[in-house]
């Protein structure tokens, strides 16, 4: 994705070779004729003076499917990833480069300007808003529900999960769903922090490990293609998903606004939901 910008060298060297060649005649100019070449001169020079190229880390992960994932040749791709690659084509002034990682430290990389911002499906909510700063334009929607094995019949809400084990991501929304959830029923339930690998949540559900988690709609294709899980009960949250940049950071604030008007283009004709349906399986780019 690297930004390179030519300069004119070959048209500077034929007009010197051509100066060369020509005649040594006078010409006077009237102020008007002065001042309109020195105009023309200066936008010339302008035109040939190197675009300034800011680059931007953007953290993400590789272990969320069809989202930010490496391929079976090692490239990292997906839904997220992708997006950011379109955007980079559409910003001239910036350069973004990925640096990956667990998700559980997307947050602190943030915090410890290790990265610019977070692509990785992050959801606004509350407690987020009041560490970070968000763009304006959405990407996604989510609905979260809760997810159990496909044979469980006991888990049919959050509420079945009292007394029991829900796997879910540190720092993530899920997380804080659940974490708000046992701030008001006194812990009733036991929370199991995993590192956010796909296959592991099939298993861990389907072994018994743990009961439910919690996960949204579009989720269960994407890390289980074998149909062993389902999602029961009523939507818990619905939210948007944005990047992710720190608060009151001038430079973060500039690069989110900008971010904003090129996602509004991608959306305008297209493209994001191109992408969707391509790596989600469908249009979650639109809120119901």
């Amino acid at each position: 994705m690297r930004k390179l910008t030519i300069l004119g060298t070959t048209l500077t060297l034929a007009l010197v070779a051509a100066g060369c060649g020509a005649k040594n005649t006078e010409t006077i100019a009237s102020p008007k004729e002065a001042a309109e070449g020195t105009k023309a001169a200066a936008a010339t020079a302008a035109a040939t003076e190197p675009v300034k190229v800011k680059k931007i880390i953007v953290g993400t992960g590789t272990k969320f499917p069809n989202v930010a994932f490496l391929d079976k040749d090692g490239k990292l791709t997906g839904y997220d990833i992708e997006l950011v690659r379109e955007l980079d084509n559409r910003l001239p002034d910036y350069e973004f480069e990925f640096k990956t990682m667990d998700f559980a430290n997307l947050l602190l990389s943030l915090e410890t300007n290790k990265i610019d911002f977070v692509a990785h499906e992050i959801e606004k909510n509350k407690e987020r808003e009041q560490k970070y700063l968000f763009n304006n334009e959405p990407y996604a929607y989510w609905k979260t529900k809760v997810i159990v094995a496909k044979d469980n019949t006991n888990i049919k809400s959050i509420d079945d999960l009292k007394g029991k084990k829900a796997l879910t991501t540190a720092t993530s929304a899920e997380a804080t769903l659940l974490e708000n959830y046992n701030k008001a029923n006194d812990n009733a339930i036991k929370i199991v922090y995993q590192n956010g690998a796909a296959n592991d949540l099939v298993s861990q559900l389907t072994t018994g490990r743990a009961d439910g988690s919690l996960g949204a709609d579009f989720l269960l294709p994407l890390v289980d293609p074998q149909s062993k899980l389902k999602a029961v009960g009523p939507i818990i949250e619905e939210a948007e998903v944005r990047f992710l940049f720190r608060k009151n950071d001038k430079d973060g604030q500039a690069l989110a606004d900008k971010i904003d008007v090129a996602l509004k283009a991608v959306k305008a004709d297209g493209t994001l939901s191109k992408l969707s349906t391509q790596w989600l399986g469908g249009d979650y780019t639109k809120k119901d």
